[in-house]
């Protein structure tokens, strides 16, 4: 059910360095980055771990930066998912959509405040 653990940090460059080398004893690259997150593993293998800078801007803590994400099976079951979440009263962090690169999400918290998403990778292979 778990799909990627994503942490926060506030040193993007020198963390990159710390989980390229994780990843290369494990087997694995860097398979998405952008400007504020890097995440390692394979599309389609099993879960992979991201860093990110906080998207709220506030420094990283546990809790801040860090979300569980739930692999679904199609877009269609992200998009259930996300209201399934707001049905349940939780709130919505992210409307579903096509975040690039054949990534699909949704971002919602739980009634604690937790922060997960629901996703789909749609990859040529």
């Amino acid at each position: 059910m778990i799909g990627y653990v994503t942490l926060g940090t506030v040193d993007l460059a020198k963390n990159a360095a710390f989980y390229d080398a994780i990843g290369k004893e494990m087997g694995v690259g860097r398979m998405m980055e952008e400007d504020t997150f890097i995440a390692w593993g394979e599309p389609g293998g099993p879960p992979g771990v991201a860093i990110t800078q906080p998207f709220d801007g506030q420094a990283p803590s546990v809790g801040n930066g860090t979300m569980v994400a739930l692999a679904a099976a199609n877009k269609e079951q992200v998009d259930r998912l996300h209201a399934i979440a707001l049905e349940q009263g939780g709130t919505c962090e992210g409307k579903p959509g096509d975040r690039g690169g054949g990534f699909y999400a949704a971002y919602f918290r739980d009634l604690d405040g937790n922060k997960l998403n629901a996703f789909y990778m749609d990859m040529p292979g």
